[in-house]
C-alpha cells in the first residue's frame, strides 16, 4: 500500500548523485545496480591464490560459531560469535575445505575491517563510492570485507546506515522487509552472551553478565513460527540474489536476513543515515508497536 515494489528493481548503470538521492535514498527504496563496480580490479584479482599471497600469514579476526549464526537469538540468549584471531591463510584452508572443522567460520567483523585489517586490499576496490558520497554529502563511516562459508547466516535485523553492498565473487541471498513491516516483526529483550570454545572443541554459551539486555528479532523469516508470531503472516518479504559484479542499495532501517554461496566475497559501504522526519516516523511506529 505504501508503494513498495513486488521485486527489487535493477539499474543498468550507476545513476547521477542527484538522481540517486531523488529516486532511491529519499523515498527509502532498494535497488540492485549493475556495472557500478565493473572497473574494480578486485573482480578479477581476488582469487584464493591472490588473497593468500597478499594477506596470507597476517592474523585477522574471524567469527566462529557452532551453527553459522553469529549475533542471533539462541537458547533465549542473544549470542555473539567467538572472535578468533588466526592467520588468514588458515582461514582460507577451512573455506577451501583443505582442513575440516565442525565449526562455521566467517570474516564478518564490521568496524571498517577492510581498512583496519585488510588495508592491502583497499587499492583493488575504492575507499568510497563517489556518486554516493556526493549524493549524501559525506564519506562512509565504515567499509567492510566479508568472506565465509555457505553455512554462515546473518539473522534478521536492521541498521541505521545507507548500505551499498557489493558482491565481488559468488552470490548473496537477501530477504528484505521495509520499515513499515515493523508492526509484524517481533522484538524481545535478550541477555547477551558469547560462544566460547572449550578445550575439547565444544562450544559453551557464556553470559555477558554486566551488559544490558539486547533487543533482537527471534524469528527466522525462512521458517517462521506463525503460531508463536502470527502477526508475521501480514509481513511482505522481498527476496533477491545479488551476483558477482552487482551492488545492492539497502536503505537505512530496512530489515534484512542474509545468506551466501560458499566462499562468497563482498565489500559494503556504510553511510550514516539522516536522522530526519523519516527516522521520527519510524520511531513513532516502533513505539506504537510496543
Amino acid at each position: 500500500e505504501l508503494g513498495w515494489p513486488e521485486s527489487i528493481p535493477y539499474l543498468d548503470r550507476p545513476p547521477s548523485p542527484l538522481q540517486f538521492y531523488r529516486e532511491w535514498v529519499s523515498p527509502n527504496k532498494p535497488c540492485i545496480i549493475r556495472n557500478a563496480i565493473s572497473h574494480w580490479p578486485a573482480l578479477k584479482k581476488w582469487t584464493s591464490a591472490y588473497l593468500r599471497e597478499v594477506v596470507g600469514p597476517k592474523v585477522v579476526s574471524v567469527a566462529v560459531t557452532p551453527n553459522g549464526y553469529a549475533d542471533a537469538v539462541f537458547q533465549d540468549r542473544f549470542v555473539m560469535p567467538e572472535e578468533r584471531q588466526m592467520p588468514f591463510m588458515d582461514f582460507l584452508d577451512i573455506v577451501e575445505k583443505k582442513v575440516t572443522s565442525p565449526s562455521v567460520f566467517y570474516v564478518q567483523k564490521q568496524c571498517s575491517n577492510l581498512t583496519e585489517e585488510f588495508p592491502e586490499l583497499v587499492c583493488d576496490v575504492q575507499p568510497d563510492i563517489p556518486w554516493m558520497s556526493e549524493a549524501l554529502g559525506k564519506k562512509p563511516d565504515a567499509v567492510n570485507f566479508w568472506l565465509g562459508e555457505s553455512a554462515a547466516v546473518t539473522s534478521l535485523h536492521k541498521d541505521h546506515y545507507e548500505n551499498l553492498y557489493c558482491v565481488v565473487s559468488g552470490e548473496k541471498y537477501f530477504l528484505l522487509h521495509p520499515p513499515s513491516d515493523r508492526p509484524f516483526i517481533p522484538y524481545e529483550l535478550y541477555q547477551p552472551a558469547t560462544y566460547h570454545v572449550s578445550e575439547d572443541g565444544s562450544f559453551e554459551i557464556v553470559d555477558e553478565k554486566t551488559a544490558e539486555k539486547v533487543p533482537w528479532i527471534p524469528l527466522d523469516p525462512l521458517n517462521p513460527d506463525l503460531e508463536l508470531y502470527p502477526e508475521y503472516a501480514q509481513a511482505k518479504p522481498l527476496q533477491c540474489t545479488v551476483k558477482a559484479g552487482e551492488m545492492l542499495y539497502l536503505p537505512s532501517l530496512w530489515f534484512h536476513h542474509v545468506q551466501q554461496s560458499h566462499g562468497c566475497i563482498a565489500v559494503n559501504y556504510w553511510y550514516d543515515m539522516e536522522y530526519d522526519i523519516k527516522y521520527s516516523y519510524y520511531q513513532l511506529l516502533d513505539c506504537l508497536t510496543k
